[in-house]
């Protein structure tokens, strides 16, 4: 039995551990997001639910980076400072895809924002794995 699991997730090892990472950066991600809409911004506010929106990506990209890099896509590149680069940017993308959710989810259709902030990570999620894996980390 622990052999069979042993080569299942050889097999799909970089899907299983983007998983797990894909997890801890959505907990840091929401963790944040909740801590400051719980302490000092107020969601009900179009800019303070994007400030905090904002304030929770950066901290996520940054804990992502380094997980990805590390665990998921074992990069060996020598070039960190580009990958980095590339990375931000791809994330770049996927923010404005989480602020345009954020913005159509609560404050047009007035949608709880802790839900609307957890539906938005699965679509986020799902688009990064997709840009790093492509553009990101691809093989050399």
């Amino acid at each position: 039995m622990i052999t069979k699991i042993k080569k299942l997730y050889k097999k799909y090892e970089e899907i299983v551990n983007y998983l797990i990472v894909g997890v801890l950066t959505t907990v840091v991600s929401l963790a944040l997001y909740y801590l400051l809409v719980f302490t000092i911004l107020n969601p009900d506010n179009a800019i303070e639910l994007q400030i905090a929106n904002v304030l929770s990506w950066c901290g996520a990209v940054a804990f992502a980076f380094v997980t990805n890099r590390k665990y998921v896509f074992k990069s060996q590149n020598k070039n960190i400072k580009k990958e980095a680069i590339s990375f931000v940017s791809s994330r770049i993308l996927t923010l404005l895809m989480d602020m345009g959710i954020m913005f159509l989810s609560v404050t047009i259709l007035k949608m709880n924002d802790k839900i609307a902030k957890l539906i938005s990570q699965v679509v986020i999620t799902i688009a990064n794995y997709v840009f790093s894996k492509l553009f990101v980390f691809k093989k050399q």
